[in-house]
């Protein structure tokens, strides 16, 4: 047979401090400061509350940052004549390549970390993974260079798939100076679409999410207060949205798609170089700075730490407030305590009559449902021998008899 459960124990929660203690001018400093300090809690509490609600309704979106992309081009040279020393006995050898005056063009590219931002544990993104598309133009005779003056790179469409990669190299025969000309469509998230004019001198914006834009227009109409007052889903039109709504109103459902018909694929990224084999290649290569708007992985971890706070800081937490919650019924009880032994030190007769009286209503109330009941009830309990008897009768008229004698004393 299993033993008897033991009680749960409540768990006290109200940490305020009683009245009197407030009221008291020996206390009014410390119970301010503590006042203030409950006051700071819950507003601190509250705050988190929000922030951490926000925090969470922002992961549900992805958060985007714009980072920097270092774009690097260089080259190098093989088998050109001031390379090599004249010799009527060696020829070129056509099948490897060897003394064929060519050069190697390398195009490279990695994100840069800023300064204000933490180091990534994870593995950096590749180069590849970051454009779109990418075409590079050789401007030279295609007679006396039929190898191909343009080499395209597209990224893979649905079902296949690229190997990331670093950087391109690409290698070409010649000997003859050549311009390079690189157009580069960068990979955006979220994807970048060119406002037209009409719109984007409106909004002052020229390039931006398709979500950007309309958020934009939007600010645009509730700030100029185009919002049809009496109907809410028509949004009037002003002197300079009128050509671009092609009329004096349009359906606010009909926004996104008035959007979709002002913007555009966004300009690539067009970079010149230049090729001179008869002289040596640079030792460094020639760099440029892009913008690349990508999403943000390490702002979402660290959301996501903040979302699910440390178990072991929230049960230190919990067991402070307990603490807190002990030690303010602990002077509840103390107040209590008190208050009856004044009460008795300032005049124990009446405070024993009073006392006696309460008890006796409460007799009362257990041993009926009302006062009538109950008086009644005690009369029949009178009429009995038996109730005369009873252990606490003998205590009771002790105490009566020592109330009398006191008031007897007192006014002899």
């Amino acid at each position: 047979m299993d033993g008897p459960k033991t009680a749960k124990k409540r768990k006290l929660t109200d940490k305020s401090l009683p009245n009197a203690i407030l009221q008291n001018p020996d206390f009014a400093q410390d119970s301010q400061m503590y006042q203030d300090l409950l006051g700071m809690e819950r507003k601190l509490d509250w705050t988190m509350m929000r922030k951490k609600a926000e925090i969470q309704d922002a992961l549900g979106r992805t958060p985007t940052t714009t980072r920097t992309l270092r774009l690097f081009m260089s080259h190098t040279v093989s088998g050109q004549s001031w390379q090599t020393t004249p010799d009527l006995n060696d020829s070129p050898n056509f099948e490897t390549g060897e003394g064929i005056p060519a050069w190697q063009l390398k195009i490279e590219g990695r994100l840069l970390e800023s300064p204000s931002q933490r180091k990534d544990k994870a593995v950096p993104r590749k180069f590849s993974t970051l454009i779109k598309r990418m075409v590079v133009e050789f401007d030279r005779d295609a007679t006396l260079y039929p190898d191909g003056n343009i080499v395209e790179w597209p990224r893979a469409t649905t079902g296949m798939h690229n190997p990331p990669l670093d950087g391109f190299t690409i290698r070409r025969k010649g000997d003859a100076p050549t311009k390079v000309r690189l157009v580069m469509y960068l990979e955006h998230y979220p994807e970048q679409f060119r406002v037209m004019p009409e719109l984007g001198n409106l909004l002052g914006i020229k390039e931006d999410s398709r979500i950007g834009v309309i958020q934009a227009l939007w600010n645009y109409i509730k700030i100029q207060g185009l919002q049809d007052k009496a109907d809410r889903r028509l949004v009037r039109a002003d002197e300079k949205l009128r050509p671009i709504f092609n009329g004096d109103s349009i359906l606010f459902q009909k926004l996104p798609e008035l959007v979709n018909r002002c913007l555009n694929p966004p300009e690539p990224i067009v970079v010149h170089y230049s090729i001179d084999p008869t002289i040596p290649a640079p030792e460094r290569p020639t760099a440029w700075d892009v913008e690349v708007k990508m999403d943000d992985a390490a702002l979402k971890g660290r959301m996501q730490v903040v979302v699910q706070a440390n178990k072991e800081s929230l049960q230190n937490v919990a067991k402070l407030d307990d603490e807190i919650a002990t030690l303010a019924q602990s002077l509840h009880n103390s107040h209590l305590k008190r208050t009856f032994l004044q009460s008795f030190a300032r005049d124990p007769a009446q405070f024993i009559h009073t006392w006696l009286e309460s008890q006796s209503h409460d007799l009362e109330a257990v041993l009926g449902s009302g006062p009538t009941d109950g008086l009644t009830l005690r009369q029949e309990e009178l009429k009995r021998s038996e109730f005369f008897r009873l252990p606490w009768v003998e205590e009771a008229v002790s105490v009566q008899e020592g109330v009398r004698l006191a008031n007897k004393a007192t006014q002899g």
